[in-house]
């Protein structure tokens, strides 16, 4: 998830491939089916494996202390996790766990490195991957620093719904991601406490509505003020369709 200021918006890694390119890399690894609370990768592993996400939606945490828990982004169908491991041969960051029915392709790094040698167009994907969560990171440090949480909470709740929202009631936008008050906390770099003051401050301005675990957000364009986000001039297309990315 992007916790920036959403200038650009994020695409999946599949969907940056040209469909020769995307048969061809549709050819390597195997493919696994996993069930919600499935670990995919595990955090401090040496597996030299790239996960390609073609159904379903992961959750990506790291260990804080050795002992508490952060969320630190959300993946679903077109994009990768466990590229960092595999390009720098380093150990895996963070664990990735199923959020619910997942489809994946396993790519074992010896496979992998040789094919991205032969089509430098999934290499510079690949790349860009990288370089946009970098940036996106980065942008979250300064966030952190600059922005109340109310702010934050709002930036969040605005990426979420671009990339992962669908059409709800009396033209909503149903954030299709369930995400614990803990979770958003974890997201913004603050505690549940202040999260549950500031989502009940959203509701009452009638910005969104929640309820099992469900977010809806009723007025976008004022979402995007709430986040200190410009309003598009014009309407763009609206909550990405889900499709068929395996």
């Amino acid at each position: 998830m992007t916790h920036g200021s959403n200038t650009e918006e994020r695409v999946p890694f599949l969907h940056t491939l040209s469909p020769s390119a995307r048969e061809a890399f549709d050819r390597l690894g195997s493919r696994r089916r996993y069930v919600v609370g499935d670990v995919l990768i595990n955090e401090g592993d040496h597996a030299r494996e790239l996960v390609v996400l073609h159904e379903g939606v992961v959750k990506v945490t790291a260990r804080l202390d050795g002992e508490r828990v952060s969320l630190m982004d959300i993946r679903l169908a077109g994009d990768v996790v466990g590229e960092v491991a595999v390009m720098d041969h380093g150990p895996r960051s963070a664990t990735v766990t199923a959020c619910g029915d997942v489809l994946a392709t396993v790519v074992p790094g010896h496979a992998l490195q040789p094919f991205l040698g032969a089509h430098p167009e999934v290499a510079l994907a690949l790349g860009q991957v990288l370089c946009g969560r970098l940036r996106r990171s980065d942008r979250l440090r300064l966030e952190l620093g600059g922005y109340p949480v109310l702010v934050r909470l709002a930036r969040v709740l605005v990426e979420l719904a671009e990339s992962y929202g669908e059409p709800g009631w009396k033209q909503s936008v149903r954030i299709d991601v369930n995400l614990s008050q803990a979770e958003f906390a974890a997201l913004t770099g603050s505690t549940t406490h202040t999260v549950h003051k500031a989502l009940a401050q959203l509701r009452e301005d009638g910005l969104i509505t929640t309820g099992h675990r469900r977010t809806f957000v009723r007025d976008m364009a004022r979402l995007r003020t709430a986040a200190r986000l410009s309003v598009p001039a014009v309407p763009g297309p609206g909550p990405r369709s889900r499709t068929n990315t395996g």
